[in-house]
């Protein structure tokens, strides 16, 4: 049975309305298909840090020997050195998420005064530049709360050291001093609180051992010499900044 004109017609309607209404729908599917998800942030091995820093050295190990004045010499005789508090920076390079190296740069002043039989003695006051790189552990699986240890060197470098020249009460005046530059080991532990992936807060504890040989003349003639055990604690708190 043949088909009439009029169903052929009809028939090819239907197929042309077919393939333009599937051609459409599949240029509309290519036109709305999702957009690409943003990429990610690319990550900064890169970071520093800027603290207040309390230096609280550890003097009661020092050693003093007095030429020709026995009585004035160790153990009857120690150093004093006064507490500090300095601002601090420091940059971490970080290897891979949890092993990273820090530099720690900061200066601080400390005036150096006799304790024991030479209590009253303003000896005087030096300049102290001690970097230090530590090589550091961070702890990455609590979240935002990110403690961290670390060991490490310490070489601290003396400058601008004046003896005090004042007249003790036993009538002692210290008249030129000469600390020596000291290497030193570091210990050290904190914690980073990240706000954001940028920005974040720092607690941090270190101790350095730091011993440094020092001369001094007193009266213009008598030699001091010893061993000033510094051994400070370092305590800071400050900003953190991931690039």
């Amino acid at each position: 049975m043949q088909m009439s004109t009029m169903a052929r017609l009809a028939f090819a309607a239907a197929l042309i309305t077919a393939t333009v209404g599937g051609n459409a729908i599949a240029a509309d599917l290519i036109t709305k298909a999702p957009p690409d998800m943003p990429a990610a942030e690319p990550w900064s091995p890169w970071q520093i840090r800027v603290r207040a820093l309390a230096v609280i050295p550890q003097s009661g190990g020092s050693s003093v020997n007095v030429t020709g004045v026995p009585g004035l010499s160790s153990p009857q005789s120690g150093l004093g050195i006064n507490n500090q508090a300095i601002p601090e920076l420091d940059i971490t390079y970080f290897f891979t998420p949890n092993i990273a190296a820090e530099l720690i740069l900061g200066v601080t002043r400390h005036n150096i005064t006799g304790t024991g039989t030479l209590g009253g003695l303003d000896i005087g006051k030096a300049w102290l530049l001690p970097p230090t790189l530590t090589l550091q552990y961070h702890f990455t699986n609590f979240g935002a709360f990110q403690p961290y240890v670390g060991v490490g060197v310490n070489y601290t470098v003396f400058f601008s050291q004046s003896a005090a020249n004042v007249v003790s009460p036993a009538g002692l005046a210290t008249t030129s001093l000469s600390v020596k530059n000291a290497p030193g080991l570091a210990l050290q532990a904190g914690f980073d609180y990240m706000i954001d992936r940028h920005w974040g807060i720092n607690f941090d504890v270190k101790k350095l051992f730091l011993r440094a040989d020092y001369n001094a003349v007193v009266n213009n003639a008598i030699t001091v010499s010893g061993r000033a055990t510094i051994d400070p604690w370092l305590i800071g708190g400050g900003v953190t900044y991931r690039f």
